[in-house]
């Protein structure tokens, strides 16, 4: 008991305080490691790393951020609608319990814990070795896709699944459709959930090296095409390290890496807010 009279329960004081203290290692160690690159890449960002071309005088990103932008749009398109249209069917219109249905899940639950390193060497002998794409940003876009396509079928499931059921039937009530009632009630209300696989997918693209450089390469160049070779800023970073002659510009390209996924989440979430608004008076 304490001084007011109210019975203490021990269990739940100390889950709280795990809880609490999870939160605060968890802000602790974020908070390190955002400092810890701000210190020592924001003194060394210069206009020399943001030059055209690169060379070994500049170790300029443009050309490693440009790939990234291109890589990430190319497999967003690739993965964002097989992904959402097949979260479509298994919730929409697949039968409960369907066997078919257990397994794409498992399958799909299967493919998101196996390393990025083995989807980089399936991109190399099917993308670039059977297809003959060689290193080219299409085969890296293709194997992130691939990559990614899990993460987006799963969250937009459970996005699909979190919409109640009464939202359906009084579509259906109001005599609406099973297409009409998907595509205008249903997934408008599941877009702050799909969106948020979408930001997750991004974050892991843009943070992907050992699969992109089995299939997109390590090229320091702005490609004319999608078949030529290209590095994305997180391969930059990592050849810039790993020669160990250029770690000021290795921390100057984590700052930019940094702010590009903060700036391609924060417009995410924008949207999401916008859309959401947007649907908040819709009609059916």
């Amino acid at each position: 008991m304490n001084k007011k009279g109210k019975k203490i329960y021990w269990g739940s004081l100390f889950l709280k305080t795990l809880v609490m203290l999870a939160a605060v290692v968890t802000f602790v160690v974020l908070f390190f490691l955002v400092a810890y690159i701000l210190f020592n890449g924001v003194p060394h960002i210069k206009p020399d790393l943001f030059a055209w071309e690169y060379n070994s005088d500049n170790v300029s990103l443009m050309p490693a951020l440009i790939n990234t932008l291109i890589i990430t749009v190319m497999s967003l398109i690739i993965a964002v609608p097989f992904g959402i249209f097949s979260a479509i069917y298994l919730v929409e219109y697949a039968k409960r319990g369907n066997k078919f249905v257990n397994l794409i899940r498992i399958t799909a639950e299967t493919l998101s814990g196996i390393p990025s390193i083995v989807y980089g060497l399936f991109g190399m002998l099917f993308f670039v070795t059977a297809l003959g794409w060689r290193n080219s940003i299409l085969a890296g876009a293709f194997t992130l896709a691939i990559m990614i396509l899990p993460l987006i079928m799963r969250t937009t499931e459970e996005a699909l699944k979190s919409v109640p059921d009464s939202y359906r039937e009084g579509s259906f009530g109001l005599g609406a459709g099973k297409l009409r009632t998907v595509f205008r009630i249903v997934l408008p209300s599941a877009i702050p959930g799909i969106l948020a696989g979408v930001i997750l997918a991004i974050g892991r693209i843009v943070g992907e090296t050992a699969a992109l450089i089995y299939t997109a390469g390590t090229v320091a160049k702005i490609p004319d095409s999608l078949m030529d070779s290209g590095r994305t800023l997180a391969v930059h970073m990592y050849n810039l390290s790993s020669e160990a002659l250029y770690m000021d510009q290795a921390y100057a390209t984590a700052v930019i890496l940094l702010a590009l996924v903060i700036g391609i989440n924060s417009l995410s979430s924008f949207v999401a807010k916008k859309l959401t608004k947007g649907n908040g008076n819709g009609e059916v």
